[in-house]
């Protein structure tokens, strides 16, 4: 008989009651549990969204997509904007600093039928990002801001629009209220904070309390919280100390796609299940990077997996060995074989949930252009800027 797990962190996190919690609409989207998969550049392909989808229902976004490249139909960009046949809501994220670029981006998107909801990155920390003036740097110029908002509200009809955005710069420039401003304003159908700054990157504790601000400030729209939701009652406890309409969940499922189901269970008033084996996990993974070759080929999706491999190994015991072999797979049947040369029945430890994965690097000075700050409400583009897709 399955037990239910905790951490000591939530252990007398109580089960939700009925009707506590509701659906989270976004604009014709009801999305139950409330919950959604955080963007991530090179890891929310469709293989992964098709993994972490058959374990719970919530919204699933893409991978960062630039608006340029895109609206100019680079074969690259257009393979990051894919998605399984099956899949539905089709939830795409762009990025762009050029308010025509995005607005010809969602143009094509809406009158291609391509996608459901566009989500927009205004929260990229990357340094070649916020350097050229873009990602979470835009937020610091609230008129470009609303510019680039408004160029993709207008253009995408009935298609609901969000952004997701941090809390600033850093601890002395903070923007996530005015973001939220901007958001209400110009049209938008939900935003959603990292309770992060760009300077912090990864680093510590998510503050829970700058979604909390930005709920009472933002009363139009649903806001959605992201940071530090590595189980299923992290989400409650959010919700419960924040008011927010839903969640956000970014390194928390990786190598972990479960934690959909967990939270599905919680928010349906019923403690998850146990873990899954080594045997199970090793299931999981398997049709993921089968997944992976049948859309990249097999030699690549090898490559990209091996990060994956560590996730979804990572808290087991004597793993450590198991994925120095792991990094250097170069086929389907090598990765299968190693996986099963593994103890099947090996119990996964609760606490590794809790496991940092992802990224993990400290905190950073944040690097802007030259003059960046001296004039924050021009409405100016900024000149150049760097595709975090394609580095180029």
């Amino acid at each position: 008989m399955e037990q239910a797990y905790k951490s000591e962190l939530n252990r007398d996190v109580p089960l939700a009651r009925p009707d506590e919690f509701a659906a989270v609409d976004i604009g014709p989207l009801s999305v139950w549990p409330p919950v959604v998969l955080a963007p991530m550049a090179g890891v929310t392909n469709w293989p992964f969204r098709a993994i972490c989808r058959r374990f719970g229902a919530g919204l699933y976004v893409s991978e960062m997509v630039t608006a340029r490249p895109l609206a100019e139909g680079r074969a690259k960009t257009l393979m990051l904007a894919e998605f399984g046949e099956d899949e539905s809501p089709r939830s795409l994220q762009l990025y762009g600093v050029d308010p025509h670029y995005v607005g010809e981006a969602v143009k094509w998107l809406v009158g291609e039928g391509h996608v459901d909801h566009i989500d927009m990155n205004f929260g990229c920390p990357v340094p070649k990002v916020t350097r050229k003036g873009g990602g979470s740097a835009i937020p610091v110029k609230p008129r470009l801001l609303a510019n680039i908002v408004r160029a993709a509200v207008q253009n995408a009809g009935e298609i609901p629009v969000t952004i997701k955005f941090r809390m600033g710069i850093d601890d002395g420039l903070l923007t996530y209220l005015d973001a939220g401003r901007v958001a209400e304003e110009e049209g938008c159908a939900a935003v959603a904070l990292h309770a992060r700054t760009a300077a912090q990157l990864y680093d510590g504790e998510a503050h829970w309390d700058a979604i909390a601000n930005l709920k009472q400030r933002v009363q139009t729209i649903p806001v959605l919280g992201n940071g530090d939701i590595w189980e299923a009652h992290d989400a409650l406890r959010m919700m419960r100390t924040t008011g927010c309409d839903g969640v956000v969940i970014g390194r928390g499922c990786l190598g972990r796609p479960w934690l959909f189901r967990d939270l599905a269970a919680v928010f349906e008033g019923r403690e998850p299940p146990n873990p899954p084996t080594f045997g199970q996990v090793a299931d999981i993974a398997i049709e993921h990077a089968t997944l992976l070759s049948e859309w990249v080929g097999e030699s690549p999706a090898m490559r990209m997996f091996r990060r994956h491999s560590s996730w979804y190994t990572k808290g087991f015991r004597g793993s450590a060995k198991l994925r120095s072999r792991l990094m250097r797979v170069t086929t389907l049947e090598e990765l299968q074989e190693i996986l099963r040369s593994a103890n099947p029945s090996e119990p996964f430890p609760p606490e590794a949930m809790r496991v940092p994965r992802g990224k993990t690097a400290g905190r950073q000075k944040v690097t802007l252009p030259q003059g960046f700050l001296q004039n924050r409400l021009t409405d100016e583009t900024p000149p150049t800027y760097i595709d975090p897709a394609t580095g180029g």
